[in-house]
């Protein structure tokens, strides 16, 4: 059997309009740029990634507690996060088309073609120049030198016919109440992370339940950024969800609980049923790390388009509250009884991009394959996270089949999500499943039906396309056994 893996983003993006995994949003009007819905089956499917990591968070950790804050926010917030300064990405226009692109991502493609083009040394060259820009306050002439030297053109027009790079803020931002003047005083934001929420909660949090250093809050949610240049999919989008965790711990202690959220977070993502050899951690370099940042690591995902960074782990010191400190007036501290003494706890953050979650597991599990001169593409996703669990089939439409197909699926129905399909061939029915990554086929024939004794069905298995014949009153035993054992392929 011959076996093709995802090689190109295109396809996972039928595959995912087709089966009814995420929409382009409006379409019917031509769609919005960089936002998209989620149809049937990526419902089911990021609610199940969403609610592995809850559970792991918090139901695993007796320290660990949730929280849900406002996606508004008061505005002196973003000052103290410092996102209304320095939320920026620098942007320079095409006069030719009006098109606007990121500076840096626009050398960062230069130096892609050059080392298409076999010219690694000029690209090694140009790469140099570009890491030595991200710290200086010269940023955007930097940037726009590397352009006009590089006779860098537009993407879409060809032209080389450039404005200035300039800072251009990511944060949406609108007016609060009805009397609004539309004056800055009035501005309110719609949050770019929900991280913020959780440092403003922080007292609230530590005083109502009762929590001790160390302990965390997780929280999930949406988030907002005025990308301009949006693109990949739901890799990089305009309204996104964020899983995150803040864990608050003593200073001295940061560095080592920074290595053991990086480690237990990659695990989780193994087991989540990425494999392993498409996962890396890549660390941040001293002079790329954030603002607030002591220690910075990218969990990565060798994705279609390249190793992308599916979640971050940072030691973001004491900056956040400390920052929400000064700018409130209110204390951010930790009193401990039992040392007798009172801190500003330092912050390890995890932060993951469910929906870049959602496009990992789409990718890692998507397979071709040929089977006795047959085609079929499948979605080997792990049975736990798999939006349908339970094809339910009466071979053809007789009474007798489909009354106890119906019994099954009721049976079922409390414990698994289970769909019950009698239309077409029973083979098109398993490749309809196959594309939407259902694990398990359970098929009612007459022969378990008319059989003496208790009645048995087909349980036919997605990844390697075996049957088992299994008595009726087994089949929750057999199935469980079968989601327990699941290893990636």
């Amino acid at each position: 059997m011959s076996v093709t893996e995802l090689e190109n983003l295109d396809t996972i993006v039928s595959l995912a309009k087709a089966r009814g995994f995420i929409y382009q949003s409006s379409e019917i009007y031509g769609g919005l740029g960089a936002v998209y819905d989620y149809g049937p089956l990526g419902t089911e499917l990021k609610r199940n990634i969403r609610d592995h990591w809850w559970k792991v968070m918090t139901q695993y950790h007796d320290n660990i507690v949730g929280l849900d804050a406002s996606i508004f926010m008061h505005p002196k917030v973003w000052e103290a996060s410092g996102h209304v300064e320095g939320f920026n990405d620098p942007m320079i226009d095409d006069k030719q088309s009006n098109k606007r692109y990121r500076a840096d991502m626009l050398v960062e493609e230069h130096i892609a073609k050059l080392r298409k083009d076999g010219k690694e040394e000029e690209a090694d060259e140009l790469q140099e120049l570009l890491d030595t820009t991200g710290k200086r306050e010269g940023l955007c002439k930097d940037l726009h030198k590397l352009i006009i030297e590089n006779e860098i053109r537009a993407p879409e027009s060809g032209a080389f016919d450039w404005t200035d790079v300039r800072q251009f803020n990511l944060m949406f931002k609108t007016q609060f109440g009805a009397t609004s003047s539309g004056d800055d005083d009035d501005a309110v934001y719609l949050r770019p992370e929900t991280a913020q929420g959780i440092f403003v909660n922080f007292k609230n949090v530590m005083d109502t339940a009762r929590q001790k250093i160390p302990f965390g809050i997780a929280q999930v949610g949406k988030a907002f950024r005025n990308e301009v240049v949006a693109r990949q999919f739901v890799f990089r989008m305009r309204e996104f969800e964020q899983m995150e965790m803040q864990y608050f711990v003593e200073p001295g202690t940061d560095e080592e609980n920074y290595e053991k959220w990086l480690s237990k977070r990659l695990d989780w993502h193994k087991e989540l049923g990425i494999r392993e050899h498409k996962l890396r951690t890549h660390p941040h370099p001293e002079d790329k790390l954030a603002h607030y940042a002591v220690s910075a690591a990218d969990i990565q995902y060798e994705y279609p388009i390249g190793w992308q960074e599916v979640e971050g782990v940072h030691n973001r010191t004491d900056f956040d509250l400390s920052q929400h400190h000064e700018y409130s007036g209110k204390k951010l501290e930790y009193y401990d009884q039992k040392k007798q003494k009172r801190y500003t706890p330092y912050v390890i953050e995890t932060s993951i991009g469910l929906d870049r979650a959602v496009m990992m597991v789409l990718c890692d599990a998507y397979r071709e394959e040929e089977v006795d001169g047959d085609s079929r593409t499948v979605l080997k996703l792990n049975p736990k996270i798999a939006p349908t669990k339970i094809g339910i089939f009466p071979l053809i439409k007789k009474d007798k089949l489909q009354d106890l197909a119906h019994k099954i699926e009721h049976d079922l129905r409390e414990d698994y999500n289970v769909l019950y399909d009698e239309s077409g061939s029973i083979g098109k029915r398993y490749r309809r499943q196959d594309e939407a990554g259902t694990p398990f086929c359970i098929t009612v024939d007459f022969d378990g039906v008319e059989s003496e004794g208790e009645d048995t069905v087909t349980i036919r298995y997605r990844d390697d396309m075996t049957q088992d014949r299994v008595p009726v009153s087994r089949l929750r035993e057999v199935i469980g056994e079968k989601m327990r054992s699941w290893k990636p392929e």
